[in-house]
Parts: structure tokens; C-alpha cells; sequence
């Protein structure tokens, strides 16, 4: 019970100190807290507000799968922007070039994306393991890099084809797009969204039921254990970058391969960044952070809305970033008071005087 309260109270105290402190502003600048709530939730069953939380939630929750790899070892994956657009834009580019079978070109362009995103987070992986590089750092730059990288890859003079104003690679046949869910006049659910599922079950399996996620969790909550139990660090953080950087680069094939089927300037961008506070609010765990990517797309979408009643949607862009605050805020005194309420029963069940020995404190004081 106790470890489902530290796993729950934490979200439901951040969302919670967010929603008062939007209302408060909002009570300041003279609009209506209600009214705004009203209609960000009233949004969703207008057009196709609905569709497109689902399938924004999609990516959010691909992307938060593949921070959620690292922070269980600790290591905080920044390149997953760079990562899932450079690996978007070599799939269309593989996608595009081939005519394959339908489900076989699938097959190789999601194999393309998820092999480019591997190898552009291992250069971070290697620079850490044998040389002792941040990866936050290393990945930072190549956030940069591939920027240029994928400027590069789609102009004119390579694999790109100027469209107007635009400039994107050619779209992929028929036989590489996924379909997806029509629910009429209300939209179109991606078919990505199976994928995304399979993904948040595989990643439950590897890290409850496998050796190596065991091991995984075990180097992230004392690497000198691990050490000692045999466990061999170097490997741990090769493997684990490059299965993140394998994951994160297939967040951006829900729109490759369901709308768009061409990559190009317009490309979904901010992914990266929103992943990694959706895995934070879920706590690396899968069905948290499919509630934390739903409700980041919620807040995304509803936000056109608040116009509307003569709000300024930047309040949404408050609650986003004091629920990524107050998140940390919160698992941390969560965390404290459940320690606390453990070494008051330990201490009960001991008392002095009984001839049991008395639990010991972190700073060694009875």
C-alpha cells in the first residue's frame, strides 16, 4: 500500500499545486479559473481535439519510453530531439527509396529509424565509456549537429524536393505508410498508436522479468553493487544509450508514416524535450507515463481553446512547467515521509531495551 501511495501522491500533489497556482494567476489577471477549465475540457469534443491528444500522446509517450531507459541507470539522454528527427528524416529517405511489399517496407523503415537513432546516440555512448564524457553534454551537441546533419540530408542537391515554399524528401509508397483508425468527422487515430503499446510492454517485460533489466535497475540505485555483484558498468551504459537511442528514434514515425509520409521543414519539433518531464511525472514506470503523455497532450491541444473565452493560453505553458517542478518537489518529501513512517514501525518493533538492535540512521545516530 505504502509503495503505491510514494508512486501516486507524488503526480497527484504536483498536478494538483499547478492547477491552484494557474487559478491563482488567473484570479489576478481578472479571468475565470472555471471558465478556462470549461473549456479546455470542452475542447475535446469539438473537431478533432480528441484525435489529435491521442495521437500527439503517441509520440510523447514513445519518446518519455526511451528517457525512461536512461534515468533508470541515471543517465539523462538530452539528444532525443536530435535523435528522433535525424532518425525520421533517414527513414523517409529509406522509406521513400524503396518499394517493398506492404508491411515489408514498414518493417525496413522503422528498422532505418530505429538504427539511426542508435547510432547517433552510441558516438555519446562511446565518448562516456571510454573517455568519460558527460552524455548530457555530448548529447547536447549532437542535438546540434544533427540539425545540420538533416538540413543537409533533405536539400536540393541530395534527397530533398522543393514543394512551394517547403522543401522535404519524396513521399513513401503506399507499401511504408501505416493506416490508421477513422473515426469520421472526428479524425484519424494513428496506427503507430499499436506500436507505441507494444513498446510500453516490452519495455515492462525488460525491466521486470530480465537479467539485464535487473541489472539495469541495480547499477542506476548503487553502481558500486552492481560492481561488486559482477555486474559490468561499461557494457550497462553502452547497451542502455543505444536501446534509448533505438526507442527515441521511432518517436517520430507516428507522423511519418500515418500523415505526413514525407519529412520535411515542418516536421513535428520539441518532442525530446517534452519526453523527458512526461517520464519524470510517470516515474519511468509504463502506465504513468502513458497518463503523463496524455495529459501533456491535453494541456498542447486545449490550449487553442482558451482563446476563445478571452484567456491567454500562455497559462498553459505555467501549469507545464510547476508540475515539472513541483513533481521533483514532491517525490522528494513523499520519499522522506515514507522513511520516516518506516523507522518509526522499525523503531516500534524494536524498542530500547528489548535485546534487539535499534535501526541505525544514515548519519550513524541511534
Amino acid at each position: 500500500m505504502g509503495s503505491i501511495r510514494a508512486k501516486l501522491l507524488p503526480p497527484a500533489l504536483a498536478i494538483a499545486f499547478a492547477v491552484l497556482l494557474c487559478a491563482v494567476t488567473l484570479l489576478f489577471s481578472g479571468s475565470s479559473p472555471l471558465e478556462a477549465l470549461g473549456a479546455m475540457v470542452g475542447s475535446l469534443g469539438r473537431g478533432t481535439t480528441a484525435v489529435d491528444v491521442v495521437n500527439t500522446a503517441t509520440s510523447y509517450y514513445i519518446v518519455a519510453l526511451a528517457a525512461a531507459l536512461g534515468f533508470q541507470m541515471n543517465l539523462l539522454n538530452i539528444g532525443i530531439e536530435g535523435q528522433y528527427r535525424l532518425a525520421a528524416c533517414v527513414a523517409a529517405i529509406v522509406g521513400g527509396a524503396v518499394t517493398l511489399p506492404f508491411g515489408l517496407g514498414v518493417v525496413v523503415t522503422m528498422l532505418a529509424a530505429a538504427a539511426t537513432g542508435a547510432a547517433w546516440v552510441g558516438i555519446a555512448a562511446l565518448l562516456k565509456v571510454y573517455r568519460g564524457v558527460s552524455e548530457v553534454i555530448s548529447t547536447i551537441m549532437l542535438n546540434a549537429l544533427s540539425f545540420g546533419v538533416i538540413a543537409y540530408l533533405i536539400s536540393s542537391d541530395m534527397f530533398g524536393e522543393l514543394r512551394g515554399n517547403n522543401i522535404g524528401t519524396p513521399y513513401l509508397p503506399e507499401s511504408s505508410r501505416v493506416p490508421g483508425f477513422s473515426f469520421g468527422s472526428s479524425g484519424t487515430v494513428f496506427g503507430m498508436v499499436l506500436v507505441a503499446a507494444a513498446l510500453g510492454v516490452g519495455y515492462w517485460v525488460l525491466m521486470n522479468r530480465t537479467r539485464f533489466g535487473f541489472e539495469l535497475r541495480a547499477s542506476g540505485k548503487s553502481p558500486t553493487a552492481a560492481a561488486a555483484g559482477g555486474v559490468n558498468a561499461k557494457k550497462m551504459i553502452l547497451v542502455t544509450l543505444l536501446i534509448s537511442g533505438a526507442v527515441a528514434g521511432l518517436a517520430g514515425l507516428p507522423e511519418l508514416l500515418g500523415r505526413d509520409h514525407t519529412f520535411s521543414l515542418n516536421f513535428p519539433a520539441g518532442y525530446g524535450f517534452t519526453g523527458l518531464a512526461v517520464a519524470l511525472l510517470g516515474r519511468n514506470n509504463p502506465v504513468g507515463i502513458a497518463f503523463g503523455a496524455l495529459l501533456w497532450a491535453f494541456l498542447d491541444k486545449s490550449r487553442l481553446a482558451l482563446d476563445n473565452v478571452g484567456v491567454p493560453s500562455e497559462i498553459v505553458t505555467i501549469m507545464q512547467g510547476s508540475i515539472v517542478l513541483s513533481v521533483v518537489v514532491a517525490y522528494e518529501l513523499v520519499r522522506r515521509v515514507e522513511l520516516r513512517a518506516e523507522q518509526r514501525r522499525v523503531g516500534g518493533q524494536n524498542p530500547p531495551g528489548s535485546g534487539e538492535p535499534r535501526p541505525v540512521s544514515a548519519g550513524g545516530a541511534v
